[in-house]
């Protein structure tokens, strides 16, 4: 089997250079259990860049930088990183994003990110109190993410924010929001803190998860529709108007991104990066080849094979198709956030079904802060 038979040819790569090394302990990581292993040499580096621009002919690739803390790797690998792929590209456009938790940001960091244009990915929580509550290493971690901010805004650097939804935010929905849009996050990701292999008085409950986004929807709506960009809101009116939402969590199948460890493992997903799971490594094998295997085009399909019967019969089944297999009770296979989900999509309902008369009708979504 080929690789176009299961994988779009534009795909994106996700690289975890430091492994699971970080220089926080935040108490709800769901990579703090994995081995950290050895950092990425550059050898590995050089075959996975390679690698994924022989397997990738689309007209760009997309590198994610991810972690752990992946600033731990030093400017010097990642201007290497960068040459590597200047090299491969073959002319290509080359858009790399790399997620952080913000504590490493000082002014050399964020001239390199500006001269080659990443994306970053800011983690950050909320308010000092709600951000500090599990995010943290020896002392509080959100002066030190605010000075990185401050960095990244003085550089003209584009960043957007990555805020868990936990225990400590239940409640402070509208709050965390405003204070996202005041620190200058125009493009927002809520990530809601959920068992997977351990629970912990971190996680947040389905119904609590439901009504924050339901807060922010309520705000969004009536005041920011084209000002700033929510990614679930985004995900959810792509699939009211039967486009593709843009976001694993909520498509059809688990497909588009692959993640590679700092040892050049290869896996369909970071958050199921189990030995079940591994397609083998890049030093071993081409990763066209990794990638044309039977065992990905399982993984993609299983999200949707493995739906429960209450998920298949479910109206808001276009809407999530039951949420990151992650998520999913071993047992019943009903995602830990189902209340939830069925909750936003209930309350978001009809101003989604207006915005989406909205755009059929060839005009701008953000008409509906008129009518709402």
């Amino acid at each position: 089997m080929s690789k176009k038979a299961y994988l779009s040819t534009m795909f994106s790569l996700m690289l975890k250079p430091a492994g699971s090394r970080c220089n926080l302990h935040c108490s709800y990581c769901y990579y703090l259990d994995k081995p950290a292993g050895t950092r990425m040499n550059l050898l590995v580096l050089e075959k996975v860049i390679s690698g994924y621009a022989m397997a990738c002919d689309g007209e760009e690739l997309n590198f994610i930088w991810h972690g752990g803390e992946p600033l731990l790797m030093g400017l010097d690998w990642f201007r290497a990183a960068v040459d590597l792929e200047r090299k491969y590209a073959g002319g290509r456009y080359i858009f790399n994003s790399i997620q952080t938790n913000g504590t490493l940001l000082n002014s050399a960091w964020a001239a390199f990110i500006r001269e080659c244009n990443f994306l970053v990915g800011l983690s950050l929580d909320g308010p000092a109190d709600i951000h500090d509550r599990f995010r943290r290493g020896s002392a509080s971690s959100f002066d030190k993410v605010m000075a990185g901010l401050r960095c990244l805004q003085d550089a003209g650097v584009q960043f957007n924010t990555l805020t868990t939804v936990n225990s400590a935010s239940e409640g402070c929905a509208t709050e965390i929001y405003s204070f996202l849009k005041k620190a200058g996050s125009r493009h927002m990701q809520f990530l809601p803190v959920v068992s997977e292999e351990k629970a912990g008085p971190w996680c947040i409950s389905a119904e609590g998860y439901g009504r924050f986004m339901s807060d922010i929807f309520d705000v969004w709506v009536k005041e920011d529709v084209g000002r700033i960009f929510v990614q679930l809101f985004d995900a959810a009116l792509s699939s009211w108007c039967g486009l593709s939402p843009g976001v694993c969590t909520t498509s059809r199948s688990c497909a588009g991104t692959i993640m590679v460890d700092s040892s050049g493992d290869l896996y369909p997903c970071d958050h199921l990066a189990t030995p079940k799971w591994r397609l083998g490594n890049v030093l071993q094998t081409p990763m066209n080849e990794l990638i044309s295997q039977s065992s990905l085009r399982d993984f993609g399909e299983m999200k949707f094979k493995t739906l429960p019967v209450q998920c298949r019969d479910c109206e808001w089944k276009p809407a999530c198709f039951g949420g990151c297999p992650a998520h999913r009770d071993p047992v019943t296979g009903i995602n830990r956030l189902c209340e939830g989900y069925r909750l936003f999509f209930e309350h978001a309902a009809p101003a989604l079904d207006r915005m989406q008369a909205i755009l059929a009708a060839g005009r701008a979504p953000s008409e509906i802060m008129n009518i709402v």
